[in-house]
């Protein structure tokens, strides 16, 4: 059994991760092309993570809140 509520799928706990490990891995990219250095690089897709990861638990909290 899922800990998710029967009305969130059990896969949007991945699918977040996934679209936050994609969107901090653009970021990283865009850096890099951007002449930065790696160190400055990796902190601006880590700050990109976190925030993508953030935003996917307020999304998902707003969502089982407004369906139950």
């Amino acid at each position: 059994m899922s800990w998710c509520s029967p009305t969130v799928p059990a896969a949007a706990p991945r699918a977040g991760r996934r679209v936050a490990l994609l969107a901090a891995a653009g970021a990283g990219k865009l850096a890099r092309m951007d002449n930065a250095s790696y160190p400055t690089a990796l902190t601006r897709a880590a700050a990109t993570f976190g925030a993508v990861v953030t935003l996917a638990a307020v999304v998902a909290s707003t969502l089982v809140a407004l369906l139950t």
